[in-house]
Formats: C-alpha cells, sequence, structure tokens
C-alpha cells in the first residue's frame, strides 16, 4: 500500500475511516473540514492511492498555566508567563485496516516535526501538547518521552527534547 500525508481537503474519502474511537472516527467525519476551514486547526491526512484517509492528527495553538508544567521547566520561566503557548496535538487516529505497523509513530513524528518548525521559525511554543483519549494513548505517548500533567491530565513533550529529534533543522 502506498501512502502519503497531506494537508486535509474536501476530495479525501474518509467515510470508511474507523479507528475504533467513535469521537475520533466523528471528528474525521463531520468536523474536520469546519475546523479547518475556520482555522480552529490544521488536519493532516495520510492516504492511500485511492485517496481514502488512513490516519490523521491536527495542530493547533493553544496554551497551558505555568503552574500545570513540572517545576524543573517552570522555574526557567519568567513568572510573567501565566500561560506557556504551547502546541496542540489535538487528535492523533489510525485506520484500524492499517494499525500496528508504525503508522500512528510516523504520524507522531511528522507532528512534532511540523510543531519544532514552527515553533523555531514563525511561533513561539515552549512544547507540544496532547490530551489522551484513554490508558492505551498514554502508554503509546510514554513511550515517546510525554510527560503527564497530573493536574490537567494531558501530557507534555518539550520543544528542546522534540529538537533532540530533529538536529537537522537550524
Amino acid at each position: 500500500m502506498n501512502l502519503k500525508l497531506i494537508l486535509l481537503n474536501k476530495t479525501q474519502h474518509r467515510a470508511s475511516f474507523n479507528c475504533g474511537q467513535e469521537i475520533l472516527d466523528n471528528y474525521l467525519k463531520k468536523q474536520a473540514n469546519q475546523d479547518v476551514k475556520k482555522r480552529l486547526a490544521v488536519c493532516f491526512v495520510l492516504i492511500d492511492e485511492n485517496n481514502t484517509v488512513k490516519g490523521y492528527y491536527t495542530l493547533s495553538n493553544s496554551s497551558i498555566p505555568q503552574r500545570e508544567i513540572p517545576s524543573a521547566i517552570s522555574k526557567k520561566i519568567p513568572n510573567s508567563y501565566t500561560n506557556i503557548p504551547v502546541t496542540l496535538l489535538g487528535r492523533l487516529a489510525i485506520d484500524k485496516s492499517i494499525a500496528k505497523n508504525g503508522k500512528g509513530e510516523f504520524l507522531l513524528i511528522d507532528a512534532l516535526k511540523q510543531s519544532y518548525v514552527v515553533s523555531k521559525k514563525t511561533i513561539g511554543s515552549l512544547a507540544v501538547v496532547v490530551d489522551p483519549i484513554d490508558e492505551d494513548a498514554i502508554l503509546f505517548y510514554k513511550k515517546y518521552g510525554f510527560i503527564l500533567l497530573p493536574t490537567s491530565g494531558k501530557m507534555f513533550l518539550t520543544m528542546n527534547t522534540i529538537a533532540q529529534l530533529f538536529p537537522e533543522i537550524l
């Protein structure tokens, strides 16, 4: 199967997408286009040769209260920043037909790279934040170094950590 990652547009086939999480399936089928149009999120889709969506992720700007991030990180940030700019990896899902073959990791790494490039060159962002949907998602993100933020249930990976993945990006 030949897959490629592109920005969501109206031409992709989404009706058969099934990742096993109804909320993620419905988002792609019913809301993603609206969010893109309203500039609430950017949606990248992994499509096959038939233009059928096999996976996707969304990115948007966000912030989290400084008090929620680990003290080792927050002590380096001026107190005037009550909210810390972050990039929200809002959704990430893989169709069951290609699950368990590294495509989720591929989407995550691409999302981290996109986030890092923007944070380095365009819009400041201290970290990528995710809001895991369930325990399996928590375990997935922990494998990649995300830290659980106990007060919010969100998970956090600093851009400094992400930078180590992409030393070629200056």
